[in-house]
């Protein structure tokens, strides 16, 4: 997923312009508030036949406005799209030429930015090329600069009143002047707008306004000054750059139900008493119609009206509407009345079968029957049959059918009072290619051979080392070539993880350079995490043809139902399941546990999720606006906090743990889900097996919930049994991963040591300089890279170019021993023992494989690297008091001691729990050697920045000189 680890202030709500205070009159640009007016002048292929548009967001540690934009607008050059971005000189401005599916355009395969130096009095104006990688601040095919605004306006209101109105413009930094509207045509008033702009400004003011200020019409507006024509409408806040195309005849446009006894009806004209007393609603009793804004009644109804049933208003004039739920889908009531706690989805029997869908707001339901090819998708022919369903229980539809359906497809025919939609089980546990239907199977027969629950050993999750990899970088490597091969037989695939045995492969013929599962193996981790291997969209990659396309897969389509593109077959439903279970068997047996990355906090398309299709409004949240929320940066962001939604995620995690004997659960974006839900995660799978780790991104997101609610790093001590992924460390280390040059203590940023000591206690409140977010440190994931963002050592070629390659291997080991040496459950990114590099690619979610594949050349060429991690693992697992479980334990354990600048020095004491000998640590950051004085005794050497494990290296007693960029650890026995 996108840049999931920005931390955003508030939600991402992109207007285009800001309101401004109607006295004294604006007179600058300036005066709008914090923003940036950022147009993008877009010339597309001559022979293009896709529909493009643009993606943008802000690059920085504070802002995570993330969304994508149509082109509004259309000029000599090409396409426009000009829209006002909430962020007041961002220090880079990213945007992506793509389409809906996330086709890119030619020039936009990697991301363009505009940096801060193209920002000129609030406005951001480029112009690209299709297959053109440049960003130009000018436009290439020539213009000449005006000294001044001359602008033709269109303005439409829908009562076809213009009588009085005007406006008011102003040059940035210039002088105000009314302009009247002195003529007419086809779209309403036009008011031609000549304005002297002697510095050539970009950006004009525009106040739409009534007389003598008796009235405005919405928010002030800020339009290119370089347009020569633009379209306004009332109440519309959107400067277009071209015609829009506008409904005038008068209508209701939205009738809505606020609560079971409430409902507003809005319309697109100003409403008299003469409509009120014309209107009538069909379905339901009228209790009182009362007016509550320009253009909007409220109904009132005398008892509680049935969501399921059509209640239409009607009016001669403005035609029909039909009630949809609104914002009582989103209110305690409606749980209240409708939460279901029972089974959902389908249970099996080999007599029959029975289907339960939660749809309280549907007027029908239909199950529909497939047939399942396991060689071709389906197609209309496959269908078997359609069944009525009957109503049950608080919201629920049921059906039973006789007989043996295993392997049998299923859909759902919804019908709402806004027509009929087919939408797959959010409950499916098994679906055919592409998700595209639930499949009934016989769980019972996926089951491979030994499967069992039996585990490797976790006493406590500070034990845990996790590895996280993808299944297809893994083994890929490397397909398209004779020279180099991972030796993998299933490349890509669930079986392909534990194949036994495999070695790079030079030409050929085997090397010793383990690859795959031995190399894990051998490495000495404890997990493997898997980016996501749920199934996810289509657009993403196509299982039908699974090469053609890479994606992490971070945009899911069927929670409950593994990807298909792993599999050997994903036409056959059984089979991605068996495969996933025979990995995660084939972990357990070579003593490894399996993380399971879940992304329950948004749907790849909210419109087109099966939970829309089948409860439109519930799942998802809303702006204040009706908008769906966009905390995620991805478009929507789904309601935790909502009963149903809460059973979803809670019903998942625990049908994974159980039926796949998954040993862990990383959480993308927790921070969107609400303190409960993740409670309860935790509370249920304790039910299941309390060793089960449970982790996640705890970033602050700007999502509509209640700050006290949110399931971030500010509220971690309301979740003890919940982790965080620890950013603090992870940017003290190397520097901030929003800002490629900035630098961090391994490399070369004074001042770093109380922010890095503070990761290395685990986040605890250690002392009055020394407290991060966390109750105990056990709820710390420690790391310095993941899939996210920049490798470490792209990050180190960013940083340090002129670093010798050398130097930037020991600032790479340096982060790594920080890591094992910290309090926490420590995390490592697949590579990072062998400094892996994606070529500087910090978004490589959709790159190939060449980008994104496990490189075992590299793992061979840096061996003594590999080595050196596998020391580090050894050492920490010998050593308890490295992974302590109490904030109290590494207070009076851990002791910090005063070093000079850029060096850490602390002891562990040998009474920390399960310790048996003190252990003294000390990580030099800086570029020369220094001396470090040691306590009283004789200490064994055990890791020096060569060489990491538990056999003593050498003695020492006194003092020790620790080389630059070098972590010692020493023992006492």
């Amino acid at each position: 997923m996108v840049k999931k680890q920005w931390k955003p202030v508030w939600a991402v709500v992109l207007t285009f312009a800001l309101i401004l205070s109607m006295f004294p009159m604006p007179t600058s640009a300036l005066d709008k508030g914090e923003s940036t007016l950022v147009v993008v002048h877009y010339q597309e292929a001559p022979d293009n036949e896709k529909d493009w548009n643009l993606w943008l967001w802000a690059n920085g540690p504070d802002y995570f406005p993330n969304k994508g934009f149509t082109f509004n607008g259309e000029d000599a050059f090409g396409k426009v799209a000009a829209y006002e971005f909430p962020v007041d000189s961002p220090e880079k401005i990213g945007l992506i030429v793509r389409t809906d599916n996330w086709d890119k355009d030619k020039g936009s395969e990697n991301d363009r930015f505009i940096t801060n130096d193209m920002i000129q009095d609030g406005v951001a104006e480029v112009w690209i090329k299709s297959g053109d990688p440049t960003i130009y601040t000018s436009n290439p095919d020539g213009e000449t600069v005006s000294t001044e605004i001359d602008m033709k306006v269109h303005y439409f209101r829908y009562d076809n009143t213009y009588t009085d109105w005007g406006l008011w413009a102003w040059p940035d930094g210039g002088d105000g002047q009314s302009i009247t509207f002195d003529e007419t045509d086809s779209f309403g008033a036009v008011a031609n707008v000549k304005l002297a702009n002697p510095e050539s400004k970009k950006l004009m003011g525009l106040i739409t306004k009534k007389g003598e200020w008796t009235e405005k019409d919405g928010e002030d507006r800020f339009v290119l000054g370089t347009a020569k024509e633009i379209w306004l409408v009332e109440g519309d806040s959107t400067i277009y750059y071209s015609e829009p195309q506008i409904d005038r005849s008068p209508k209701l446009v939205a009738f809505s139900a606020d609560t079971f006894r409430q409902a507003t009806l809005t319309t697109n004209r100003a409403i008299t008493d003469a409509f009120i007393d014309e209107l009538s609603v069909d379905g339901a009793t009228v209790e009182s119609i009362e007016k509550t804004g320009d253009k909007s009644v409220t109904i009132q109804f005398t008892e509680d009206i049935d969501l399921a049933k059509i209640i239409q208003a009607s009016h001669p004039e403005y035609g029909e509407q039909t009630l949809q739920a609104g914002k009582v889908l989103r209110s305690k009531e409606f749980d209240a009345k409708y939460a279901y706690d029972g089974k959902l989805g389908i249970t099996y029997q080999k007599s029959k079968t029975k289907f339960v869908l939660w749809a309280p707001t549907a007027q029908q339901v239909e199950l529909e029957l497939w047939n399942m090819p396991t060689n071709r998708p389906t197609n209309d022919k496959d269908m078997k049959k359609a069944i009525t369903m009957k109503r049950g229980e608080r919201g629920t539809w049921v059906a039973e059918v006789r007989g043996d359906l295993d392997g049998i497809g299923y859909t759902y025919q919804v019908t709402h009072a806004t027509g009929k939609v087919r939408a797959v089980d959010p409950y499916a546990t098994a679906v055919g290619v592409n998700g595209d239907q639930g499949v009934v199977v016989d769980l019972k027969e996926t089951d491979p051979k030994r499967w069992n629950s039996m585990k490797p050993k976790l006493k406590q999750s500070t034990d845990a080392i996790i590895y996280e990899t993808h299944v297809r970088d893994l083994s890929i490597f490397d397909v398209k070539t004779d020279k180099y091969d991972s030796g993998i037989k299933n490349k890509g695939k669930y079986l392909g993880v534990i194949e036994p045995g495999t070695r790079l492969l030079v030409d050929g013929k085997k090397t010793a350079t383990k690859t795959g599962l031995d190399h894990v193996k051998d490495l000495g981790v404890t997990h493997v995490q898997f980016i996501p291997v749920y199934d996810f969209n289509t657009a993403s990659v196509d299982e039908t043809n699974p090469m053609a396309t890479y994606n992490w897969g971070y945009d899911p389509k069927n929670y409950n139902a593994p990807e298909g593109s792993y599999s050997t077959n994903p036409y056959d439903a059984k089979v991605r399941i068996m495969e996933m279970k025979q990995m995660i068997q084939g972990l357990h047996d070579n003593n490894l546990r399996g993380v399971m990355d879940v992304v329950y906090n948004h749907m790849f398309d909210a419109q087109a999720s099966n939970l829309h299709k089948i409860v439109p409004g519930y799942y998802y949240r809303y702006t204040a606006g009706g908008d769906f929320a966009n905390g995620t940066g991805v478009g929507n962001d789904t309601a935790s906090e909502r009963a149903m939604m809460q059973k979803l995620i809670v019903d998942s995690v625990v049908y994974w743990a159980k039926e796949y004997h998954w040993d862990g659960f990383r959480f993308d974006l927790m921070g969107i889900h609400d303190v409960d839900t993740m409670n309860k995660v935790r509370a249920e799978l304790n039910r299941v097996d309390k060793s089960i780790l449970v982790f996640g991104e705890g970033w602050d997101l700007g999502t509509p919930l209640d700050a006290d609610l949110k399931a971030n790093q500010k509220n971690a001590y309301d979740m003890p049994g919940v982790a965080h992924f620890n950013d603090n460390i992870r940017d003290g280390l190397k520097g901030s991963v929003f800002f490629d040059e900035d630098k961090g203590f391994i490399n070369g940023k004074e001042g770093m040591e109380n922010r890095v000591k503070t990761g290395i206690v685990g986040e605890i409140a250690y002392s009055d300089t020394i407290k991060g977010f966390t109750k105990e440190p056990t709820q710390a994931i420690t790391y310095v890279e993941a899939h996210d963002n920049h490798t470490l050592w792209d990050k180190l070629e960013l940083t340090n170019p002129i670093a010798s390659e050398y130097n930037k291997t020991k600032m790479h080991r340096l982060a790594s021993s920080i890591l094992l040496t910290s309090q926490g459950t420590t995390f490592l990114h697949a590579g990072q023992e062998f400094m892996r590099t994606k070529e500087g690619d910090h978004n490589s979610y959709k790159s190939p494989d060449s980008i994104n594949q496990l490189d075992w050349k590299r793992a061979a060429d840096r061996k003594a690297d590999v080595q050196y991690m596998k020391g580090l693992i050894e050492m920490r697992k010998a050593n308890p008091g490295l992974r302590m479980t109490k904030a109290s334990d590494v207070k009076q354990f851990l002791t910090f001691h005063k070093a000079e600048a850029n060096v850490i020095t602390y002891t562990i004491d040998e009474d920390a729990p399960g310790q048996k000998n003190d252990l003294f640590i000390t990580h030099n950051a800086n570029p020369t050697n220094v001396q470090i004085p040691l306590p009283k005794g004789t200490w064994n050497v055990i890791v020096d920045g060569n060489r990491a494990g538990t056999k003593t290296i050498k003695r020492v007693s006194g003092k020790i000189r620790v080389p630059a960029y070098k972590t010692f650890v020493l023992e006492r026995k």
